[in-house]
């Protein structure tokens, strides 16, 4: 489920145009806000003419009171009932400084109202609009229509979109991840640039293994905090013929996994969940990291902290949880299918009802044996459309890079262990292409809904990272 996302109102108006028009525009807006489940903030008509900016006094008056919400607003929308001013337009944003996503929304004229008391101008006076916030250097966003009426199905369907964009491009500024544990040695690919991320705004903090280990042994099985761990574990997955012990072992390691996240304040982390962990510690993490996906904390496997943050983007947009998987197998000889695994930490709710169950993880299990394995999520991922991303840090150039696009689990049918599903992509050998030539990782986070586009704008232009979006 997504937060309430809220949004600074900026109703345009020129002089020389029908004011009534932003009267009766500004009420419009604000009660399709209010239908699409938006808070809004919004200069009221006591303070200007009708709540419209027109002059510079204007400009400063929606600007303080923007200021005055700096932490609660998400992104502004411009909405123009007439052709609208556009340098006080201009000058609320620079004003307020606020940093956040725009979206410019004009209003359509009626063919059969264009008199001098009716007539709004607004498809012209959005192109100034944009204009001048291209000089001004404010990245902003349209509407799928160049004009639109609020109570239209493709405008109602652009403030969602939007709205995605705020959270994700809010939540990415400042955000703290956490590292458990060092990077497997078999996976160079899951190397990533601390310095790159954190000029970007995300920090990673560490945790060694031997700390939480030592910690989750110093954990007596009868303490609350372990006996309620449990239950939790218990509750969320079927866990007939896993052994006490191993169970015992999941909920002490699970009460200090929470207590580092909450006292980090981090939103995502990424394990080094094998091979220490198994020979070391007696199981693997991976019901754990399953439980904290399925809250909206991604949690990634083998330390992938860039997989995890394409998790946590995606989970931000949809309300949805976000999974970590291969780009595994060919699906026979379908050219745009393919075959997506992991062993699995997989989150609860992307899987086919009545599934998942708790198991031992099979590959593992051949070197460290059986008994120090238990703890993975079997099922099989559901039938749904779906948005994938990936991101990754380009050391050389000092940037952060990211792939997006959108395809959809099928029910095709397939016979084997983990995590898996049957993904079919538009022109998915082009993608593969492109993942293999750019130097991109076999992981990729996914996400059951469509927000590519959410995702794709957030980052490339209102983050300003390297996006590639697939579309086919």
């Amino acid at each position: 489920m997504t937060a309430q996302t809220t949004l600074g109102l900026i109703v345009g108006n020129r002089s020389f145009f029908p004011s009534h028009l932003c009267k009766t525009g500004r009420e419009q807006v604000l009660r399709v806000l209010e239908e699409e489940g938006f808070k809004i903030i919004a200069l009221s008509e006591q303070d200007t003419e009708y709540g419209s900016v027109v002059s510079l006094d204007d400009a400063h008056k929606c600007a303080d009171l923007f200021k005055q919400h700096a932490d609660e607003i998400d992104g502004i929308l411009v909405t123009l009932p007439n052709f609208g001013e556009e340098r006080t337009i201009a000058n609320v944003l620079r004003f307020a400084g606020l940093n956040v996503p725009v979206l410019i929304q004009a209003f359509p004229d009626d063919v059969g109202k264009m008199d001098i008391q009716n007539r709004r101008d607004s498809f012209c006076g959005k192109m100034s609009a944009c204009n001048n916030l291209h000089q001004y250097g404010i990245p902003y966003s349209l509407t799928t229509l160049h004009t639109v009426d609020p109570d239209d199905a493709s405008f109602r369907a652009d403030l969602q979109r939007f709205g995605a964009t705020c959270r994700v491009a809010r939540g990415l500024r400042g955000v703290r991840m956490g590292m458990l544990g060092a990077r497997p040695t078999a996976f160079n690919t899951v190397r990533y640039s601390e310095k790159v991320l954190e000029r970007a705004g995300i920090s990673v903090e560490t945790l060694d293994l031997s700390e939480a280990f030592g910690q989750a042994n110093a954990l007596s099985d009868d303490n609350d905090a372990v006996r309620a761990k449990r239950a939790e574990i218990e509750q969320y997955v079927p866990t007939r013929g896993v052994p006490a012990d191993a169970l015992n072992k999941m909920a002490r390691f699970g009460v200090v996994l929470q207590r580092w996240i909450e006292a980090n304040e981090l939103v995502a982390t990424a394990l080094q969940c094998w091979t220490s962990m198994e020979e070391y510690f007696g199981i693997v993490p991976c019901t754990l990291m399953s439980m904290l996906s399925n809250r909206l904390l991604p949690s990634a496997c083998e330390t992938d902290i860039t997989g995890a943050i394409g998790m946590y983007a995606m989970a931000l947009a949809s309300g949805q949880p976000s999974a970590l998987l291969d780009w595994n197998n060919n699906y026979g000889n379908d050219p745009n299918k393919g075959v997506v695994f992991h062993c699995s930490n997989l989150p609860k709710d992307v899987f086919v009802a009545d599934i998942p169950v708790m198991n031992y993880q099979e590959i593992i299990a051949g070197t460290v044996g059986k008994d120090s394995t238990y703890g993975t999520i079997y099922g099989r991922m559901k039938a749904a459309p779906f948005t994938y991303c990936r991101v990754s840090t380009d050391d050389y150039s000092g940037e952060v890079m990211a792939y997006v696009g959108e395809g959809v689990f099928t029910d095709d049918p397939i016979d084997t262990f983990g995590g898996y599903g049957v993904v079919e992509v538009p022109n998915f050998q082009g993608l593969l292409h492109y993942i293999c030539e750019t130097g991109f990782e076999h992981h990729v986070a996914a996400n059951q809904a469509r927000v590519a586009d959410a995702v794709y704008e957030a980052t490339r232009k209102y983050l300003g990272w390297k996006v590639y979006y697939h579309k086919g």
